[in-house]
C-alpha cells in the first residue's frame, strides 16, 4: 500500500510518500481500505512535533478518514466486509489501508460520500462537543466564532445555529464571511478591517456575547475575551494563528466569566458511551437537513503539500480533505 510517511519532524514538505506491506487486522480490528482522508490543523503540529502528543517518527500521520471495510479480524461483531465506515485511528489515516479496533469504526451515513465523512469527525465532534457537554449552550444565547470559516469554525456556525443561537462569525475576508453567511451566521465581523471588540460591542448593544468559540488563538483572544458578557463562556479550541494567549484572570474575575479548555479526543477516550451517542445524534442532523459537511477541497495523495498549504496558509473554507484511488 501507498502512505504518508513521516520520518522526521518538520514541515509537510519534509513527508515522503512510501510503499509499505498492507496491514493486518487482529483479534477486534478491522482493516479498512481508504477512500479519503481529512486533514487538520492538528496535523502540522504533530508531523511538526510541537503537538500536545507526541509520536516518535517514523509514523504515519492521519487521524480521521472514510472508506470501506477489507476484513476483519477475530471476534469482530458489529462491523463486516464490504461496510462503508467512518474512522478516527490515533495515526495512520493517510495511506491506502488503514487498521483500527472495532470500536473506531462508525457507519458513514448513507446521505454522506467518503469525502464527507473523512472531513466530518474531528471538526463537527469537537464543536458539537463544546456546545452540549463544554458549556450547554442555551437556544437565544449569541456566539462568537473566531476563524468562522475554517474546517472547525464552519461547523461551530452550523451547529451553533442549529441548536437555536444566534452566531456571530468573525473572519479576515469577505469571501470567508460570505462562506460563512451560507453556513447560517447572522451576523459577521471581518477582523482585518474592524476592531473585533467595537463590532461586537456595535451587534450586542453593549452586552457583549455568552460564548466564544476559538480556534485561532493570538492577539484575537484578548479582544474575544473582554468582549464576553457576565457569564461569558470562552472555549480554547486551539491556536491555528500560532500563538498561545495569555489570559488576564483579572477580566474573567471582573465578568464571572469561566474559561473552558475543549479537547474532544481526550474527553471521547474517557466517556465513549456519550461520544458515540453524540456521533449518531449529529449524524441525524445530517440526515434531516441541519447540516451540511463542506468539503471545499480535495486532492490526490501525490498533492499532499498542497493539500497542507491551504491549512498551513490559513487559506481554507471548509474542510481539506486527501483522496485515495
Amino acid at each position: 500500500m501507498k502512505a504518508l510517511v513521516c520520518k522526521e519532524y518538520g514541515p509537510p514538505e519534509k513527508l515522503l510518500i512510501e510503499t509499505r506491506p498492507d496491514p493486518v487486522p487482529g483479534p477486534g480490528e478491522v482493516l479498512v481500505n481508504i477512500k479519503a482522508a481529512g486533514i487538520n490543523f492538528p496535523d502540522v503540529l504533530l508531523i511538526a512535533g510541537t503537538y500536545q502528543v507526541k509520536v516518535p517518527p517514523p509514523f504515519v500521520p492521519g487521524n480521521e478518514a472514510a472508506g470501506i471495510i477489507g476484513a476483519v479480524g477475530e471476534n469482530v461483531t458489529r462491523c463486516k466486509v464490504g461496510d462503508r465506515v467512518i474512522i478516527t485511528p490515533p495515526s495512520g489515516g493517510f495511506a491506502e489501508k488503514c487498521v483500527v479496533p472495532e470500536k473506531l469504526a462508525l457507519p458513514l451515513p448513507d446521505s454522506m460520500n467518503y469525502e464527507q465523512g473523512a472531513g466530518f469527525t474531528i471538526t463537527y465532534a469537537t464543536s458539537y462537543h463544546a456546545f452540549r457537554q463544554s458549556t450547554e449552550l442555551r437556544p437565544g444565547e449569541t456566539v462568537l466564532v473566531l476563524g468562522a470559516a475554517g474546517g472547525v469554525g464552519i461547523t461551530a456556525v452550523e451547529i451553533a445555529r442549529a441548536l437555536g443561537a444566534r452566531v456571530i462569525a468573525a473572519a479576515s475576508s469577505e469571501e470567508k464571511l460570505q462562506f460563512a453567511r451560507e453556513a447560517g451566521a447572522d451576523e459577521t465581523i471581518n477582523y482585518s478591517e474592524v476592531s473585533l471588540r467595537d463590532a461586537v460591542k456595535e451587534l450586542t448593544g453593549g452586552k457583549g456575547v455568552d460564548v466564544v468559540y476559538d480556534p485561532v488563538g493570538g492577539e484575537l483572544a484578548q479582544m474575544a475575551l473582554r468582549s464576553l458578557a457576565w457569564h461569558g463562556r470562552y472555549l480554547v479550541i486551539g491556536f491555528a494563528c500560532g500563538d498561545i494567549p495569555n489570559f488576564p484572570a483579572n477580566i474573567a474575575l471582573l465578568k464571572e466569566a469561566s474559561i473552558i479548555g475543549v479537547w474532544w479526543g481526550t474527553w471521547s477516550n474517557h466517556n465513549p458511551g456519550e461520544s458515540l451517542q453524540n456521533m449518531m445524534e449529529l449524524a441525524s442532523m445530517v440526515d434531516d437537513g441541519r447540516l451540511q459537511p463542506r468539503v471545499t477541497e480535495t486532492y490526490p495523495l501525490d498533492h499532499y503539500v498542497d493539500a497542507f498549504s491551504t491549512i498551513t496558509e490559513r487559506r481554507a473554507k471548509g474542510k481539506v480533505v486527501l483522496t485515495f484511488d
